[in-house]
């Protein structure tokens, strides 16, 4: 017998809701079984480590949501695909130090718990999960009236991989003259959404405008879609290739991120005609008039990972990233400064 309260149920937490998202979830949970995941319902999610061919293992865990990229979905009543953002957001971040990503976990926090809404969160959480041969192994969803809006809710997760600790990133190796790799991006991803918000009139409809600039594209699709994942371009990156450096570029766009790839007294150097911005970034760039700094400071601006290679393994690493699909290419490179990041 299942277990049912209705006192609880009159102070706006339905129990039985949450046993029928579970159900619904359930097929898209499966999907991301991989070696090692073990089955869900427990109090903790099982998970089997496989260290075959790693003699010092270091576990690498990343934790972040989605923000405020959430009130778009809200908006346009969309949610099947902020769950692959918020994957995104950690094991791009785990990948950044050679670690291969090995299970997820979620948390949805909502005012009413809608057990389709959430099954269609979870897809996209699974979604993101496949992508980057993550299991998803558990997670939780708090129904919580009174504290969020009926029809609103927070996203978080995180993520956890292994790397053989001879193989971790080191940053110190990095060298004067090396080449710094842009990986694209599929859009604005999942940070500057608060300034993105100001720039445009979003609650008013302008999300089902159309732009010339976007292509045909509303601006609603453009903004929501879902952030790259690198993680299986990058694997194979790092079992052919002797990175050095490795930035995700999220908040704080190029000046934060690249710079924490890079060791003291090394900058790199981009030409700024060599960025291959997205025209999202032009328009938002022109409608909120926002100075160059800023939008560089800000957004990922088209570059939504960078790599750091000697150059001789320049071309070699570009060849070995478009045959998975990812149209990188030279972006700039390593100098000796402390400035971080010189655009020119």
């Amino acid at each position: 017998m299942k277990s049912f309260s209705e006192s609880y149920k009159k102070a706006g937490v339905d129990i039985t809701a949450g046993y029928k998202a579970v159900e619904l979830m359930k097929k898209h949970i499966a999907r991301t079984m991989v070696g090692g995941a073990d089955s869900i319902g427990g109090f903790g999610g099982l998970f089997s480590l496989d260290l075959t061919g790693i003699s010092h293992p270091v576990l690498v865990s990343g934790t972040d949501g989605v923000g405020t990229k959430l009130k778009l979905a809200f908006l346009s009543d969309k949610h099947d695909t902020v769950g692959i953002d918020c994957v995104a957001m950690c094991v791009n971040d785990v990948i950044c130090c050679g670690a291969k990503p090995l299970f997820f976990l979620d948390y949805i926090a909502c005012g009413k718990n809608h057990p389709e809404r959430i099954a269609e969160i979870v897809s996209g959480v699974a979604e993101g999960c496949v992508l980057s041969g993550s299991a998803l192994i558990g997670g939780e969803t708090a129904e919580m009236p009174g504290f969020y809006p009926e029809d609103e809710y927070d996203l978080a997760g995180f993520s956890v991989g292994v790397v053989d600790r001879d193989k971790i990133i080191d940053k110190n190796k990095v060298c004067e003259g090396d080449v710094i790799l842009a990986l694209p991006s599929s859009g604005v991803h999942s940070n500057g959404f608060s300034l993105v918000r100001k720039v445009f009139d979003l609650d008013n409809g302008e999300l089902n405008e159309k732009y010339a600039e976007l292509g045909g594209k509303t601006l609603g699709e453009t903004l929501l879609t879902p952030t790259c994942i690198y993680v299986k371009p990058m694997l194979e990156l790092f079992g052919k290739v002797n990175v050095k450096g490795v930035s995700h570029i999220t908040g704080g766009g190029f000046y934060e991120n690249i710079p924490r790839s890079l060791p003291k007294g090394l900058s790199v150097k981009i030409k700024k005609t060599d960025v291959r911005v997205l025209p999202i970034f032009d328009l938002i760039k022109k409608k909120g008039d926002i100075p160059e700094r800023d939008m560089f400071n800000t957004f990922n601006m088209g570059v939504g990972m960078t790599v750091i290679v000697s150059k001789g393994d320049a071309e070699k690493s570009v060849d070995i990233l478009q045959k998975q699909g990812v149209n990188a290419y030279v972006l700039g490179s390593v100098v000796k400064a402390d400035d971080g990041v010189i655009l020119v």
